[in-house]
């Protein structure tokens, strides 16, 4: 039977590959964050490419109380539902910030916030709004990254990714007596994302790579593999846990 799967962040990289990696399973998929027309092109891509027409697409701003609601009322109402909810959602504001943004306290004041709701708010909003639509058996997963251990040079990305790993132990217990799980997914260098697109010199991609075992970066299919075994039956005993997908590039490493 074909399970209901929501992805925020849904439109492009690690996202797109969860959406992808469900569809091609025969789950319904709905694909939610900011950007209608690349949710609307990876919905008909994904359809496209698995012939099913399963993936559709919903626009919102997550870390708004208001449009996290709205896009909970929604899928219950087109689907009843959700068995799998996977919160990708997130981002570094520092990233293309304006000159100056980021410096003094001001500036402390601006990332922090803003990393707070781009990476915690989506995912704690859309949680809390969906809570009552998981049924018994149901799977929650939210993707973290390695910054939560090593850090990310500013802090505020870091510890905004951090802040999820308490939140799913929190929630694992509370979710746990009616069979839903809580884990997460903490990547580390994920090749062919917006988050890493022309941003790496030669070096610095050449040092990541170095830093794993395995000698190459993650695919964004690597952790969609991931996120759909902790989606599985296989995985019904696993919950509050934080499974780093990093080819062995630890912290401290």
């Amino acid at each position: 039977m074909s399970r209901v799967v929501v992805v925020s962040g849904g439109g492009t990289g690690i996202g797109r590959a969860v959406a992808h990696r469900f569809a091609d399973a025969g789950d319904r998929v709905v694909v939610v964050g900011r950007r209608v027309d690349v949710l609307e092109r990876t919905a008909a891509e994904i359809n496209a490419s698995t012939g099913s027409g399963l993936v559709s697409s919903l626009t919102a701003d997550l870390a708004e109380p208001r449009e996290a609601v709205r896009v909970a009322e929604t899928v219950v109402a087109r689907h009843g539902q959700v068995d799998v909810l996977v919160n990708n959602a997130g981002g570094n504001v520092e990233i293309g910030a304006p000159d100056g943004a980021t410096t003094g306290v001001e500036g402390a004041a601006w990332h922090w916030l803003g990393n707070f709701r781009s990476n915690v708010l989506t995912a704690v909003l859309l949680t809390e709004a969906l809570k009552d639509a998981l049924p018994a058996g149901a799977r929650v997963v939210l993707v973290s990254s390695i910054a939560a251990y090593r850090g990310s040079g500013s802090g505020s990305y870091a510890g905004s990714k951090a802040a999820l790993h308490p939140y799913a132990y929190d929630l694992a217990a509370q979710l746990g007596p009616k069979g839903v799980t809580v884990n997460v997914v903490a990547p580390g260098y994920v090749a062919e994302t917006e988050f890493f697109a022309n941003r790496l010199s030669p070096e610095r991609e050449r040092m990541l790579v170095g830093q794993t075992s395995t000698g190459r970066a993650s695919t964004p299919a690597d952790v969609a593999n991931s996120v759909f075994w902790l989606a599985s039956p296989e995985a019904d005993q696993v919950t509050a846990q934080i499974v780093q997908v990093n080819g062995g590039a630890l912290a401290g490493r």
